[in-house]
């Protein structure tokens, strides 16, 4: 899977960039079943929202497979716990996608079996 990360109003260190790669590295397993490129794109954030106290940091991640784009977005205080949250994210919708691609083709299995009867 093709990886691109951007961030706003923050330096992208090296332990940031591991912890995103490794986080999305991880979901290459729901993915393997797709023959064109996949494309993941990541960006995370500083947020700059007057109103609330603090550091808030925003992570959002779109990844792009056949027939759609797959998309998670994650507010938190700490910049790792917003990439674990959209990377659970992404597992749950992944694991939907697949298992709907699946079924997809079971059905149409099964309608061009008993055309053959």
């Amino acid at each position: 899977m093709k990886l691109t990360i951007k961030t706003t109003n923050l330096k992208l260190t090296p332990e940031i960039k591991k912890a995103i790669e490794e986080k999305v590295a991880t979901l290459d397993k729901f993915i393997s079943h797709i023959k064109t490129p996949v494309e993941a794109f990541v960006e995370v954030a500083l947020e700059t929202r007057h109103h609330k106290k603090g550091k808030i940091y925003y992570a959002e991640a779109n990844i792009q497979v056949p027939g759609q784009i797959i998309r998670a977005e994650a507010e938190e205080e700490d910049i790792y716990q917003a990439i674990n949250r959209i990377k659970d994210e992404l597992h749950r919708l992944l694991k939907e996608y697949k298992k709907i691609k699946f079924a997809k083709r079971e059905v149409a299995g099964r309608a061009l079996k008993r055309k053959s009867r």
